[in-house]
Order: C-alpha cells, then sequence, then structure tokens
C-alpha cells in the first residue's frame, strides 16, 4: 500500500482514546454477535437499497482505516468505501473495530458487512471472502533505527545476517518474509503499528515491515528511527489492497466494481483520499482480484 500528513495531529486521539474506543464498539459488536446467522443471509445490496445501516469493519491501520473522532471511519479505505456506498444509494455506516486477525472471523460471524481495512488480495484469503478490484498498488518499506546501524536494505539483508525482522501478526509480510527465507523465529509478530516501533527502538529487533504508508508513519512520527533507503523490496511482492465481503454477496461485489470503473483515479476521490497521503503514483496498475487470487 508518502503520506504527508501527521495522523495524530488530525485524529486528536491517544493511544488510550481509541481503544476505549474499541471497547465501546464491541460492546456494539457483541450485540450484534446473535444476530450473525441472519446478518449472513441477507444479501447486502438488499440492504444498501432499503437503507439499513451498513457495518464497516477494520483495524487501526493508519493511513489505510482507523477510527477518528467520535469514532468516525477514517483513512483512505474507509473514505473511498463512503463514497462507493453513498453512490450506492445509502450513507448509513457503523464502524466496527477489532483486531487486524479478526477481520475475517468478524466477517463470517456476522459482526460487520464489509472489511474495509485495507486487506490485500491473497489466494489463501480469496478462499474465505469475496474482493473487489484493487484500490491501490503499495509496496512494503523497512523501519530501521537512525542511522541504519545494521546497514539493512532488503529481506536479503536481514536473512543474510541472521536478523529479526517485526511485523504485525497475520499480515502479508509475514509471508513475504518467510517466502525470502528469514527462519520463522526471526519473524517476530506483533498486535501493531506500536508495538513494530517499540520493538525496534529497543533493539529485540533490527527492522520492522509493513506497508510504505505505515512505515513512513511511524518513521515520521519518531526522530530514534527512520526508513532504509534505499530499500529493495521483495520481487513480486506488491500489495493490492480492497474490500472483503462474504462469499455470497457477489451482488455486492459486482455492484462495488462497477462504480470503481469511473471512480478510481477521479478528481472525487482524489480528493477524499489525498489527506492520508495517496497520491496517484498509488492507483493500482491493471492486475485483476482475479488474477491475485490465483497467485
Amino acid at each position: 500500500m508518502d503520506k504527508g500528513q501527521h495522523l495524530n495531529n488530525r485524529t486528536g486521539l491517544s493511544r488510550r482514546a481509541i481503544l476505549s474506543g474499541i471497547a465501546a464498539l464491541g460492546i456494539t459488536a457483541v450485540a450484534f454477535g446473535s444476530m450473525a446467522g441472519s446478518a449472513s443471509a441477507q444479501l447486502l445490496l438488499e440492504k444498501i437499497k432499503s437503507g439499513e445501516t451498513i457495518r464497516i469493519g477494520f483495524a487501526i491501520d493508519p493511513p489505510s482505516a482507523y477510527p477518528g473522532e467520535n469514532n468516525a471511519p477514517v483513512g483512505f479505505v474507509n473514505a473511498m468505501t463512503l463514497d462507493i456506498l453513498e453512490k450506492l444509494g445509502t450513507t448509513k455506516v457503523e464502524p466496527i473495530v477489532t483486531e487486524w486477525g479478526s477481520l475475517i472471523p468478524g466477517l463470517q460471524a456476522g459482526r460487520f458487512d464489509i472489511i474495509t481495512g485495507g486487506m490485500y488480495i491473497l489466494p489463501e484469503r480469496c478462499r474465505s471472502v469475496l474482493f473487489t478490484e484493487p484500490l491501490a498498488k503499495f509496496t512494503e518499506a523497512l523501519l530501521v533505527r537512525n542511522g541504519n546501524p545494521e546497514d539493512l536494505h532488503s529481506f536479503d539483508d536481514i536473512r543474510d545476517k541472521g536478523l529479526t525482522l517485526v511485523t504485525s501478526a497475520g499480515s502479508d509480510t509475514v509471508k513475504n518474509a518467510k517466502d525470502v527465507g528469514i527462519p520463522e523465529d526471526h519473524i517476530m509478530q506483533v498486535a501493531g503499528q506500536a508495538e513494530i516501533l517499540q520493538a525496534v527502538k529497543v533493539g529485540r529487533a533490527a527492522a520492522g515491515s509493513l506497508n510504505y504508508f505505515t512505515m513512513k508513519e511511524l518513521a515520521d512520527k519518531d526522530d530514534s528511527v527512520g526508513l532504509a533507503d534505499p530499500f529493495t523490496p521483495p520481487p513480486g511482492k506488491a500489495g493490492y489492497p480492497s474490500l472483503a465481503f462474504l462469499p455470497n454477496q457477489q451482488a455486492a461485489v459486482d455492484a462495488f466494481n462497477e462504480v470503481l470503473k469511473d471512480y478510481i483515479g477521479s478528481d472525487e476521490m482524489m480528493e477524499s483520499v489525498g489527506k492520508y497521503g495517496y497520491t496517484k503514483i498509488n492507483l493500482p496498475d491493471i492486475t485483476k482480484a482475479t488474477d491475485l487470487c490465483k497467485g
């Protein structure tokens, strides 16, 4: 998935406030849990057309998706989702914030209707959910201590030097690291961005990695770390974030894709996502969801 913004200033939220928001939203999620069966069976497109509230699920993953003031859904993927839903006829949205690893299980359990967290299209995920066409194309970046003392410029460097890489549990970076031969016991999997930053700062890991946007945000917030420059990402490992739906929601996916044909790259879209650092450089190429699902 360069940000060009300081999210802490935009949201005015401390980590404690965000976690409090999760707890509050969690109460709502539990209430919906008892209706999971009926929610899963109902066609999402019908819910949109009938004016029912659409529940969107995401983790705290700036700048893709995160809760803003009064738990409003913000981030560029959420912004795109709200634009598309409005074009389809609704502005009624309820945000559900959860851990990254709980997004697909939460969708399957009927806690929310759409995953808007900027999840990459991967073959193993395609067996559980339906994806829209890509919303962007991103590569990874490498977060290192200031001055890059280990002289790291690729995942190969981490592997060859026997060092540890830290990333979010369940992220595609875990697979990418394994694919280049970094041993599993040298891949530290943590809950999220704050834990990645801390692990690199205190030396528990030599480097951290997620998409470029996220790593740039961490580097901008803390002078003790920076991005490895230059950095060579694993070949063929570009990430294509998308929106994810239950397997029985093909009609909704088709409707979203129809809107995306004219929306992707439009002035309207760029105005919505520009505040989060998304530029035309990040627009998706001709790669289709079906190609990415095949691997």
